[in-house]
């Protein structure tokens, strides 16, 4: 604050309106000043001026809960020359007194997460893939109607472009799903991976234009898709995977019920697997709004 004398001196040398918006502009820094002392005594536990109380905990709030999750069986699709899950019991009620049973499983078997250590050697294993990554705003994009009519469908850079067009920019930190319908194949596994008389596999997946759109120009945080893999079943060298995992990004494939959620205003939340070393691992998903 000013002395007195400095207040006069400087008083004497203006006109009444100056002096005016002058004394104005002291008393308003007073009352500031004031304000922040209160604060700062507050905040020390000044007997005077007790701690503000603390804010009241929030929760997410939420009307809907979808689980994006299938129930995993042994009779749950799994990429080809790869063994599903067995199941095993190890104790029951009647002989033991409690119920347990021992999984023999792959990490890469129904809904399940990649971690960018799946196709990058020096990409993050899953139990190092950040937590709040796998908290995030879905962008939901629609392919249903293309599917219908090509098994290989991809999402383009223009599909991307579009839904901003109608639900505004990707919010930072998103996750993007693919809706192709596909999980209602789930439970015929010839139909799921789309295999040919050739053996070669046909599923909707995201084109690698599209991926490179994200990462280059979004803010995005994982990929899922209703499919058996981020990339079509056609593209046998894995461009997406590569791509995306390689940039240190995570993914979720297999995901249930992406006809479910709305296009804009849900939040998804991963409960991605930590074992150590591992390249991703089984994840229940689930869609809150």
């Amino acid at each position: 604050m000013c002395a007195p004398s400095v207040i006069a001196a400087a008083l004497a040398g203006m006109n009444r309106r100056d002096a005016l918006h002058f004394a104005a502009g002291v008393v308003a820094g007073v009352a500031c000043v004031s304000c922040s002392s209160g604060a700062a005594r507050a905040a020390s536990g000044d007997e005077c001026h007790p701690p503000a109380p603390a804010a009241p905990k929030r929760s997410i709030a939420a009307d809907t809960v979808l689980d994006l999750t299938h129930t995993l069986s042994p009779l749950f699709p799994i990429w080809p020359n790869n063994a599903p899950i067995k199941i095993t019991n190890k104790s029951t009620f009647e002989k033991n007194g409690f119920y347990s049973n021992r999984w023999e499983i792959g990490e890469h078997h129904g809904t399940h997460l990649d971690a960018p250590a799946h196709c990058s050697a020096s990409g993050a294993t899953a139990e190092k893939v950040p937590a709040a990554s796998l908290v995030a705003p879905a962008v939901v994009i629609d392919v249903r109607d293309r599917a219908k009519r090509d098994a290989d469908a991809a999402v383009t850079a223009d599909e991307l472009l579009a839904w901003e067009k109608a639900h505004g920019r990707m919010p930072k930190g998103c996750t993007v799903v693919l809706n192709s319908g596909w999980d209602a194949k789930a439970g015929d596994a010839n139909a799921f991976l789309g295999t040919d008389a050739g053996g070669a596999l046909h599923f909707p997946g995201f084109s690698k234009a599209a991926a490179e759109f994200l990462l280059n120009e979004r803010d995005v945080a994982g990929l899922l898709v209703d499919t058996l893999s981020i990339d079509t079943g056609a593209a046998t060298d894995f461009p997406v995977h590569k791509l995306w995992l390689g940039a240190g990004k995570w993914c979720v494939e297999c995901v249930a019920n992406a006809g479910k959620l709305p296009p804009a205003g849900a939040t998804v939340v991963v409960g991605a697997p930590k074992v150590e070393g591992a390249s991703g691992g089984p994840t229940r998903v689930l869609g809150l709004w």
